[in-house]
């Protein structure tokens, strides 16, 4: 995909992703997508989740020598969830980032996807019928809920708030798997479309943001804990 900000002409920075660790929802096997829920701290990581997250800060500290970018110029955003927030601060204690200074910001634009209501707190089966829907249409969403295509919305914003706040930057987004394998996708196919009259981040995403494009977010899917280099 390339190296990040050094070759890529419409990101400043680099990105890599990390999906949160274990959490307390995924043992029990339950839904947890909306805001009012996500944030209780009752959702928070597991004890196999937290030893996830000290393993993923250690590979991105390793990928600081390998990568060669520097821990001042590191920064975290994560999701306000509580699995996300507990994940993201593990990873600063391994990098000895101060999770309450300017180097880690939180932003709802990267929380997870809302599944709608009847979803809510009900079993991890039903995620297979919300993927084949999103497969037959992105646009459609699950009753109450968001599409594919209102996730790649507030994606697009925080990356651009990413990229008007950070220059020449290592970003490490921690987020949700639903959410992180959209942003893949997006970034994806965005730097294989090629340039747009504008080539900037948006009006690349604008161009790709086609049923073809979208329906095809399970081919990222990531495992929990795992971090990925995005660009």
């Amino acid at each position: 995909m390339g190296s990040g900000y050094d070759d890529q002409s419409f990101l400043k920075n680099r990105y890599w992703i990390l999906r949160h660790g274990k959490s307390i929802p995924n043992e029990r096997g339950l839904i947890v997508s909306s805001l009012e829920n996500g944030i209780l701290e009752e959702y928070q990581l597991a004890s196999d989740g937290v030893h996830q997250a000290r393993l993923a800060g250690e590979s991105f500290l390793k990928a600081t020598k390998t990568f060669d970018f520097d821990l001042k110029n590191v920064r975290i955003c994560y999701s306000p969830f509580s699995r996300t927030k507990h994940t993201a601060k593990v990873v600063a204690s391994v990098l000895d980032i101060p999770f309450e200074g300017p180097q880690c910001k939180v932003m709802k634009d990267i929380r997870e996807r809302f599944f709608g209501s009847s979803y809510e707190l009900q079993s991890h089966d039903k995620y297979p019928d919300i993927w084949a829907m999103d497969e037959k249409d992105p646009f459609m969403q699950p009753e109450g809920g968001e599409s594919v295509a209102d996730v790649v919305t507030r994606l697009t914003r925080a990356l651009a708030v990413m990229e008007s706040e950070f220059e020449k930057c290592t970003v490490l987004v921690v987020s949700h798997g639903d959410p992180l394998q959209i942003l893949q996708t997006i970034i994806n196919a965005a730097m294989k479309h090629g340039t747009t009259p504008e080539n900037d981040l948006i009006s690349r995403i604008d161009a790709i943001r086609i049923p073809s494009v979208l329906s095809q977010h399970r081919k990222f899917a990531l495992n929990t804990g795992e971090l990925r280099r995005l660009v």
